[in-house]
């Protein structure tokens, strides 16, 4: 049986055009290399405006004329907080009279964790493996959809949408994410692909909140052997202790709360979760230490409310801090995240059918589920009204993000860049293009 010409999508241009992503794609990937190579991990945050000068070198070719918006300090500064200097995010778009389909990348990274066998920020190819910080999470992903734009240029394939690329900072966690100040500052199209997600057949469900709070506990730094005349001083690391215990008692209390979300195919439901995320204190073995620093991430299911958990562990800082005499303690909100709720909408069939073309995924392989990881996408939704959020990327289990070794794949960059193609394409399942007219579907 012949299809319907309404399904004949794999038309001359587009066809063309996934074979050249293929024999391309050494282009993107030395492009990764350059990306990965600018240190953008938060906190601090501090090469956000050499990135954007990065992109800007690699989008002017195709024609996207680009725009720097800053977040304001007063939105995100806050006193001993870790984040330092601008929070520049980089909108690059081109004109056209078609939809804009706005494609979003965060460029932060979480910093480097101790256990790397190569340096984090110069990437290094194994076979089809790419080894480096943000490989996966996610400038793979920037690599993978630059590649697809070339592809359409270079073949001309007319785009059903004029894309609009979202370069965002502040995503792992930071107090105001960029794309949070884009929205309410009404600066994105309503159609979103986010590209911090997924390379696997995954219809995604929405994922919790997070919020991460500085504690600083201040003692009485005096000699560790002599004291001084006006005591022993107060050691800020010992007398924290009564809090650290708390803090793992309620962390405890926190697990026990599931969520309704749907977990990963073959994984436990998903549960509420208290991290203890960073701790420094202390100078030198002849002092006794005046301060520590304790960061705690707190991830919360959309089923309970930030200002009630932020509260419970204020109310567990105050009592531990009463039962030691002379201590003082302050706590600083330094990051949130809050949760993303349901992102369905009438663009998800057709980037299933994208996936399915770039991944060779059969419609059958799809599930949804949802996350404890979090994304910044749940202000998107608060700022605009709008709740569907299309998401893809180079995430698997496997890939190592947040982890030394972080890695993605050649061919995992040759299929994003096919899906996306595609999805971009006005030839591709125009029967499932909500925004098609009628009579050109």
């Amino acid at each position: 049986m012949t299809a319907p010409a309404s399904l004949l999508y794999d038309n001359t241009a587009l066809a063309e055009a996934q074979g050249w992503i293929a024999a391309n794609v050494d282009g993107a990937v030395a492009e990764l290399g350059r990306m990965i190579a600018v240190d953008t991990s938060f906190p601090p945050g501090q090469g956000y405006d050499e990135f954007a000068g990065l992109m800007e070198d690699l989008v002017a070719p195709l024609g996207f004329a680009t725009e720097r918006v800053t977040v304001p300090e007063t939105l995100w500064q806050v006193p001993n907080g870790p984040a330092v200097g601008p929070r520049t995010n980089l909108i690059a778009s081109r004109p056209g009279d078609r939809p804009v389909c706005g494609l979003y990348f965060h460029v932060d990274t979480v910093p480097a964790a101790a256990g790397w066998g190569t340096d984090p920020l110069r990437m290094q190819c194994d076979g089809d493996r790419l080894i480096g910080l943000g490989a996966a999470d996610m400038k793979g992903s920037i690599a993978a959809i630059l590649l697809a734009l070339r592809a359409a240029r270079a073949c001309g394939v007319a785009l059903a949408y004029d894309p609009m690329l979202l370069f965002c900072t502040d995503e792992e966690g930071g107090l105001y994410p960029g794309i949070r100040y884009l929205a309410e500052q009404g600066k994105l199209p309503a159609h979103i692909l986010d590209f911090n997600g997924s390379a696997e057949a995954r219809i995604w469900a929405g994922c919790f909140g997070l919020f991460n709070l500085l504690v600083r506990i201040h003692g009485q730094a005096v000699h560790a052997g002599e004291g001084n005349r006006k005591g022993s001083g107060l050691n800020a690391i010992e007398s924290a202790l009564p809090l650290l215990n708390a803090l793992m008692a309620l962390k405890a209390q926190v697990a026990t709360r599931i969520s309704a979300l749907p977990p990963p195919p073959g994984k436990p439901p998903l549960a509420a979760q208290l991290n203890l995320a960073a701790i420094a204190g202390g100078t030198a073995g002849g002092q006794v230490p005046a301060l520590l620093e304790l960061t705690i991430n707190r991830r919360y299911a959309p089923e309970e409310r930030f200002e009630k958990a932020l509260a419970e562990i204020e109310a567990v800082i105050r009592r531990s801090a009463a039962t030691v005499p002379g201590l003082t303690v302050e706590t600083t909100l330094v990051g949130h995240l809050m949760p993303t709720a349901d992102p369905a909408g009438a663009h998800w069939p057709r980037w299933q059918a994208a996936m399915g073309k770039g991944f060779g995924y059969a419609p059958e392989d799809f599930r949804r589920w949802g996350a404890a990881s979090c994304s910044d996408f749940g202000w998107v939704q608060r700022a605009t009204g709008q709740q569907e959020v299309l998401l893809g990327g180079l995430g698997r289990p496997d890939r190592n993000i947040h982890s030394p070794g972080e890695y993605t794949t050649v061919p995992d960059i040759v299929s994003l860049a096919q899906a996306v193609l595609s999805y971009l394409a006005a030839d591709f399942r125009p029967d499932l293009n909500p925004d098609t007219p009628p009579s050109q579907s």
